[in-house]
């Protein structure tokens, strides 16, 4: 499976799995799962047929791991905007996480810290690295250091996909590292 098909199956399962399972027919479970071969059915049904090789491919070579095969079920990892809940136990953060946004954006996180926006949750990045990647989808990065001990310590609950992201439900602006 070459780079490009790759990359289109990863967005079209990322939209039907994270946002628009209804579209193609599907419908997620209270914890985002649906089985594979009724995903399969409704994929080949809509114009975009894929194999479960493809699919496995997808899951595997996935460099940010979106997605979760558990037996005969596929579920994303995290980032939707359907409710789903993902079951994941609260967690202690490290002493800082990172957040990649873009500098449109820092006026409205000076004030508001940190939203989900469309999602449930804020997604947040154990590495630097990983937050430039997340910050450059949309443009020039800005990473933002995120104080998650101290948010932890004062109340905050934390979670971790099986990925390595981190969710929590709002950043508030003390809690941020912005450069004046």
């Amino acid at each position: 499976m070459d780079e490009r098909r790759t990359v289109k199956v990863s967005k079209y399962l990322s939209k039907h799995l994270r946002h628009e399972p209804g579209p193609i027919g599907i419908s997620l479970d209270a914890q985002g799962w649906v089985p594979v071969e009724e995903l399969l059915r409704a994929c080949a049904r809509h114009g975009f047929a894929l194999t479960r090789d493809e699919l496995d491919h997808v899951v595997a070579a996935n460099d940010k791991q979106r997605f979760a095969v558990e037996g005969d079920r596929i579920r994303a990892n995290q980032g939707h905007s359907v409710t789903v809940d993902l079951g994941l136990p609260t967690a202690e953060p490290p002493a800082y996480l990172y957040h990649g946004t873009v500098a449109e954006a820092l006026e409205t996180i000076r004030t508001e810290g940190l939203r989900p926006m469309n999602r449930h949750h804020v997604h947040l990045s154990p590495d630097r690295g990983t937050a430039v990647r997340v910050g450059a989808r949309r443009g020039a990065p800005v990473v933002l250091p995120v104080d998650s001990g101290a948010m932890h310590r004062a109340g905050h609950s934390f979670h971790v996909t099986a990925n390595g992201v981190w969710l929590t439900d709002h950043v508030p602006p003390l809690y941020l590292r912005l450069r004046e």
